[in-house]
């Protein structure tokens, strides 16, 4: 898959609108607490004030749901941008208001104006022509490096490059380092290639699990999600997390591994707790005698050796999801054993955006991962092998 190219734009002495993903998490204080996402739009953002233009950055923050809500401010996004560019950063206070129009109109080559949160728009979310076309009318380029919100159909995502030609619209640097990763992620891997998926539930990652099939060697189950197919495989799992709805399908997702020749890992025990709370009683169980009204929560100590065990010939790892609930100390030491073992070892290690990059972040090994994607939700629909909103319309079109 070929994105139009940002090196291909004219942009001198142009107004360029980047929608960005500014989507950052902030303390109590409405400190950020990770600008990982704002230094991953820089690389852009430089090279459009090298062409002599001025920019226009773009982000939601939060949901407020259409409503202008304070704590979603992009202030402090300003101000860290200011702290990482040294140079002034324009606020509006509003998105396509007077102020922002009056702003937008003023600025000249190496002014940068960030708007304030889209989504104080409503029109954002339900993707409202009218809020696209006044968006569109802001600037004589478009350029998306938001991959976080790309698989989202939103006015400033998909609906806004209707009013862009192939000439003024192209894909940023961030953009389009994640879609060719992923690209060659799937089409091309160094075998063995072995996934590790977790998380809550089964529904969220079917479709990608049933994609990845055919692609991998090794599949690892971790994360709520695993209580499905332990159940439909006949065990006891007392009272974790399951869906009923999805029993046939977890089946055919084990018949299609072992049609298809994939090893598929499922936990032998797990760390369970009588209810779910950082101060519960908890005991490491196998997988198939969990108490009756006892949950489990992360993968016990059997499993982490087997899944180490098993890693140890691989040579790609794409890791979504985590082992448990790694956000309470008491339930995160899979996570965080699996972790460190995935950034020490000599694979290359891909790790698909939210939860758990947020988990190698606060352990600190993100920096010894391959490749940490800046979207969770986009990655995985690319995992399912969908082509995103906020990309197709990017997409060089073969004549």
């Amino acid at each position: 898959m070929e994105l139009l190219n940002i090196k291909s734009l004219e942009l001198a002495n142009k107004k360029v609108f980047i929608r960005c993903d500014f989507n950052v998490p902030m303390d109590e204080f409405g400190n950020i607490s990770d600008d990982r996402r704002i230094r991953s739009a820089i690389s852009t953002i430089n090279y459009c004030l090298d062409q002599d233009c001025s920019i226009i950055l773009a982000s939601h923050l939060g949901r407020p749901k259409g409503e202008v809500v304070e704590k979603y401010s992009l202030a402090p996004v300003a101000r860290r941008l200011h702290h990482i560019l040294k140079r002034e950063i324009i606020l509006a206070n509003d998105v396509v208001g007077n102020d922002a129009i009056n702003k937008t109109s003023s600025l000249k080559a190496g002014d940068i104006l960030l708007l304030e949160n889209l989504r104080y728009e409503a029109g954002e979310t339900t993707n409202d022509e009218e809020l696209s076309k006044k968006l569109a009318s802001m600037a004589d380029c478009y350029i998306n490096d938001a991959f976080g919100v790309c698989h989202r159909a939103h006015a400033s995502v998909a609906g806004v490059t209707k009013f862009f030609d192939d000439s003024s619209k192209a894909a940023g640097f961030l953009l389009q380092k994640e879609i060719q990763f992923f690209g060659k992620l799937i089409s091309n891997p160094v075998r063995p290639f072995a996934a590790i998926i977790g998380g809550s539930k089964v529904s969220g990652k079917l479709e990608a699990l049933i994609n990845l099939l055919p692609k991998v060697d090794k599949i690892f189950i971790g994360g709520g999600m695993a209580f499905t197919f332990l159940k439909q495989m006949g065990y006891n799992i007392g009272a974790s997390l399951v869906e009923n709805d999805l029993l046939e399908d977890a089946q055919h997702v084990m018949d299609e591994a072992k049609k298809l020749g994939v090893k598929f890992y499922l936990p032998v025990d797990v760390i369970a707790a009588e209810k779910f709370a950082e101060d519960a009683v908890s005991k490491i169980v196998t997988s198939q005698e969990i108490p009756d009204n006892w949950m489990g929560l992360d993968i016990g100590p059997a499993t982490v050796r087997l899944y180490r065990e098993a890693l140890n010939d691989v040579q790609t790892v794409l890791w979504n999801g985590p082992m448990g609930v790694y956000e309470m100390d008491k339930f995160a030491r899979g996570s965080l054993k699996i972790a460190h073992f995935v950034a020490d070892s000599y694979a290359t290690t891909v790790v698909g955006g939210g939860d758990t990059a947020d988990l190698v972040q606060r352990i600190g090994v993100d920096d010894e991962m391959s490749f940490i994607s800046t979207g969770g939700g986009a990655s995985l629909e690319l995992l399912e092998g969908k082509i995103l909103p906020g990309v197709a319309p990017l997409i060089v079109q073969e004549v």
